[in-house]
């Protein structure tokens, strides 16, 4: 990574420039001054995906999953958990399958939930099935330095 980041915001998906120094001092938005980072994975859909995936110098992990999925529901606190430990290294969103069902095509979903890691715009990493905190913090990090 550069000495400058380009971070989406999660609340109204603006390109942030920041240097990196300045991701771990609570940075906020320069368009609409909501906090970057607050420890909520950020719910996307197929009018933001792409500026999420494709903009961002962070790794992102993506939770493909349903809301009438009971896996889906289970691991939902540990993936807010990851949120909360893991940003600012990596931002976690969710996509609700149910509801945007062409992006679930798209990535070719199968089962759920289904975990994706992107960076600089393409999929890393993929895992299925529901994972424990350990286990999900775990693999997400073992990805997070790998381009």
């Amino acid at each position: 990574m550069s000495d400058s980041l380009h971070v989406v915001c999660p609340h109204c998906a603006a390109v942030n420039r920041l240097p990196a120094e300045r991701l771990a001092q609570s940075p906020n938005c320069g368009q609409c001054k909501q906090p970057l980072f607050d420890g909520e994975p950020a719910e996307l859909n197929a009018g933001n995906f792409d500026r999420h995936i494709g903009r961002s110098d962070l790794p992102v992990v993506v939770d493909f999953w349903a809301p009438w999925c009971g896996p889906c529901r289970t691991m939902a606190p540990n993936f807010h958990q990851a949120a909360i430990d893991l940003e600012p290294r990596a931002r976690l969103v969710k996509v609700n399958t149910e509801a945007e069902q062409r992006l679930a095509a798209r990535f070719n979903i199968r089962c759920i939930p289904t975990l994706a890691i992107f960076f600089e715009g393409r999929q890393i990493a993929r895992q299925s099935g529901a994972l424990d905190l350990g286990t999900l913090k775990r693999w997400i990090e073992a990805h997070l330095h790998k381009p």
